[in-house]
């Protein structure tokens, strides 16, 4: 009985590991996927480069932002035109499911505090198709010491 269960957990992870595997290297892809959208977007604004990374569809969920992908063309015109030196640093990234999340630390202008977003992006085969984000200025003075990176 006892050789007869190990068989059969043996078998049990032999199935499940497989599928394991394709989850983590989903995961490992989207994130990548989301990394070098946001690299060649937000910080290099280039537009071309980072289409590519787009699905079929771009639904924009910030109420303050234009829907689809001309949106987000539109956002990086703005953004090459009034803060050509603006920066994201990327200080952590989340994968679940077909979400990547990333918490980030904005600055537009050199010198300013600037902002801590988070952007939550789902994806579809391996495309970018869905896009939510918070906003928060960094401010002068919090009321703890913790940081908000």
């Amino acid at each position: 009985m006892r050789v007869l269960v190990v068989v059969l957990l043996s078998m049990l992870t032999l199935a499940v590991s497989p599928a394991a595997a394709d989850d983590a290297a989903k995961l490992a892809a989207n994130e990548k996927t989301v990394l070098e959208f946001y690299e060649a977007g937000l910080n290099r604004k280039d537009f071309d480069a980072a289409a590519k990374f787009f699905g079929s569809r771009y639904v924009q969920h910030n109420p303050t932002a234009p829907d689809g992908i001309e949106g987000f063309k539109a956002f990086l015109n703005f953004l090459r035109e009034k803060f050509p030196d603006s920066r994201s640093e990327i200080k952590r990234s989340f994968a679940e499911g077909d979400y990547v999340i990333l918490h980030v630390h904005s600055v537009r202008e050199k010198g300013t505090r600037g902002r801590a977003i988070v952007d939550i992006f789902k994806l579809e085969d391996g495309k970018i198709v869905e896009h939510w984000d918070v906003v928060q200025d960094v401010p002068e003075k919090a009321a703890n010491s913790n940081g908000m990176f």
